[in-house]
């Protein structure tokens, strides 16, 4: 096991902790059943279960006797929302079909009822990215406006040998925001494609062709205006459907996942003409953040922030034994879950200098969007949010030896962890798994774009060294929850031990009372690409 080291600290972030545990794993689990319950429908947005989701919330807040955070003293932000689905139609490349579900997986967030593709020239991007401060061009000034674009999927590094162009560039197995599907669904609709294709892969994507193909057709989005609207039509294409379809262009995609590792590389014009005539229902529907606050006593205007994500997948197709339900006890009913215990901890606690915002974002699981209207619309001002802690996915085994640090070396933030971690006799473990790129994939993620150093605490990292079963036991509870994620088996369970989801909570309150002073401000490490970002807004900070 690699322990991550010390960061020197500064005075300023010097931590004196008590040991002892604050949050009860029995009121972790009573939350959590009560979210992924049968009455809470899978926690959609824009469904029953949503309005139910809100109101239990809103009164959990209440009964602890926290304040409204959103504007104008309401307890809800509301997040306008266009919700879209494919609900039939035919998808082609030349003379082969493609079968949504089974070849590909589209989903598009065009407020349209009828996508009309046809013909449209395909071209191969390689991984479509395009980063100067990296001397890094996939497109070379070759025009994809009109045309589809086919991507590969994570960085131009990620199995990059010693000795090509894309060796270490982009950090090597560690995911940049390059790699990730939202970075290359919006350079598609930057650059003018009609659509864009990801070909999967599972050790790229970090997850199965099952979680890609999770959506059923079914896509949200904010409402955007007229300067910023995605590509048309968006998906992944399976992994055997991209063979045969480079097959039938007379190209050889292994040879092609060599060359897109090259700085020379040019996009490669496919023969076939991709069509696409589908039906789509589109609604808008009124989503919404719930906030909640403990106002500051000598510095109300500055913030640190505590998040989860309250929405799930809602009702889906049957699975194997019939069920449809998709309640998302750990995804992220627990993290929710974490966030109102640490509510009641930081009420219950001597007040704090700063205000604390807990947030619960709506449309996470459909994009960090609830979030990302919050960073574009935010209620406290970012360049004063000394930082954003995050909760989404805790382990469910019992106490660990260990805690899993997701983009390790980002911020001061890390020292904080790691002292936190040191009172409860634990160590820093840096993720394991850092390919899947899950520092971009949670909601700090939406805020962390407006240079706001953040966190979070995601079990996904990697095997947790658990105090009984040690790394054996915590990579068996990975891989049974792996293979339940964001389906219908993510279910609450009376014999699940929470002790240690309880502790990595406990990490986050020790971790925010320091924030919570006046004068702490974490910093991003030199390097990241967040840190200009965040000397932007110095001046704004006292």
């Amino acid at each position: 096991m690699r322990v991550l080291p010390l960061l020197a600290l500064s005075t300023a972030l010097t931590l004196a902790i008590p040991a002892a545990a604050q949050t009860d794993p029995q009121h972790l689990s009573d939350m959590v059943r009560t979210l992924a319950s049968p009455e809470f429908g899978g926690r959609a947005p824009g469904t029953p279960g949503e309005k139910t989701t809100i109101d239990w919330l809103v009164q959990q807040f209440k009964t602890l006797g926290l304040e409204p955070g959103a504007s104008d003293g309401r307890w809800v932000q509301q997040v306008p929302l266009i919700h879209t689905r494919i609900t039939g139609g035919t998808i082609s490349a030349g003379d082969m079909p493609l079968v949504q579900g089974t070849d590909v997986a589209m989903t598009t967030v065009r407020d349209n009822p009828h996508i009309a593709i046809k013909d449209a020239p395909m071209v191969f991007v390689g991984y479509g990215v395009s980063a100067p401060e990296a001397k890094w061009d996939d497109f070379k000034g070759v025009d994809v406006r009109g045309k589809v674009a086919v991507f590969l999927v994570n960085d131009p590094d990620f199995v990059a040998k010693p000795g090509e162009d894309a060796a270490g560039r982009f950090g090597g197995k560690r995911m940049t925001y390059y790699g990730r599907w939202t970075y290359k669904y919006e350079e598609a609709a930057r650059r003018g494609a009609v659509a864009a294709l990801i070909v999967h892969d599972t050790d790229a994507a970090g997850y199965p062709w099952s979680t890609a193909n999770a959506s059923n057709g079914e896509n949200y989005d904010i409402v955007r205006g007229a300067d910023d609207q995605r590509v048309p039509l968006q998906g992944w294409l399976a992994h055997d459907a991209a063979d045969r379809l480079f097959a039938a262009a007379g190209l050889d995609l292994a040879k092609l996942r060599v060359a897109a590792r090259s700085a020379s590389f040019r996009p490669v014009e496919m023969k076939p003409r991709f069509s696409a005539d589908l039906a789509v229902t589109a609604e808008r529907i009124e989503s919404a953040n719930v906030l909640a606050k403990i106002p500051g006593t000598k510095r109300p205007d500055e913030t640190v922030m505590f998040g989860a994500h309250w929405d799930a997948y809602g009702e889906g197709p049957p699975d194997a034994s019939g069920k449809t339900l998709r309640p998302g006890a750990n995804d992220d009913a627990l993290g929710t879950a974490g966030v109102l215990e640490l509510a009641r901890l930081f009420k219950a606690a001597p007040k704090p200098e700063r205000t604390l915002v807990f947030a619960l974002w709506t449309g996470e699981e459909r994009g960090l969007l609830g979030s990302e209207y919050y960073a574009a619309h935010p209620i406290y001002p970012l360049a004063k949010t000394a930082a954003n802690l995050t909760l989404d996915i805790l382990q469910t085994a019992g106490p660990a030896k260990d805690v899993t640090l997701v983009g390790a070396g980002n911020s001061s933030l890390d020292t904080l962890l790691a002292s936190a971690a040191r009172a409860q006799g634990r160590t820093i473990t840096p993720e394991t798994a850092s390919e899947r790129g899950l520092f971009y994939r949670a909601d700090h993620f939406s805020v962390v774009r407006h240079g706001v150093p953040s966190m979070i605490l995601m079990a996904l990292g990697g095997a947790p060294d658990l105090k009984t079963g040690g790394l054996s036991a915590g990579q068996k509870w990975l891989d049974a929850y792996m293979a339940c994620y964001h389906k219908t088996c993510d279910t609450w369970s009376a014999d699940w031990n929470l002790s240690g989801a309880a502790q990595d909570v406990d990490l986050f309150f020790t971790m925010g009372k320091q924030l919570s002073k006046a004068g702490v401000w974490p910093t991003w490490s030199a390097g990241s690409e967040f840190l200009a970002l965040r000397n932007r807004s110095a001046g704004e900070r006292r």
